[in-house]
């Protein structure tokens, strides 16, 4: 994922936490608020209760890896934080994009026809 497409700063995080809108699934949980600019930003996160280092990095990994193609479809003006579960180190990429685009259609950020 582009760096322009990131959320990097704590500050960005810690808003998007306290007053974005939460959407959960048992994979990974989208958290979503509006900002000022018209780009997307996405964070991705992973606690310890996901596992070991190992296991996190390839959870960031993979919703990194779901989410880079689906930039230039969503909704332009939004902060979005992706958080994942401890189920989702042992999902595979096809189970993961269900999951994100189950997730997006619920918080209206793609249109339902497409993908």
């Amino acid at each position: 994922m582009q760096s322009r497409f990131r959320l990097t700063r704590s500050e960005d995080f810690k808003r998007v936490r306290q007053s974005g809108k939460s959407y959960a699934h048992p994979l990974v949980v989208l958290v979503a608020q509006p900002n000022q600019s018209q780009n997307i930003r996405v964070g991705v996160t992973a606690g310890k209760t996901v596992g070991t280092a190992v296991s996190r990095n390839r959870a960031k990994r993979l919703l990194r890896e779901v989410m880079r193609p689906m930039l230039p479809n969503l909704a332009s003006g939004w902060d979005l934080i992706l958080i994942a579960r401890p189920k989702l180190v042992t999902a595979s990429l096809e189970i993961t994009h269900d999951a994100v685009i189950t997730l997006l259609h619920r918080a209206k950020l793609i249109p339902s026809n497409g993908s």
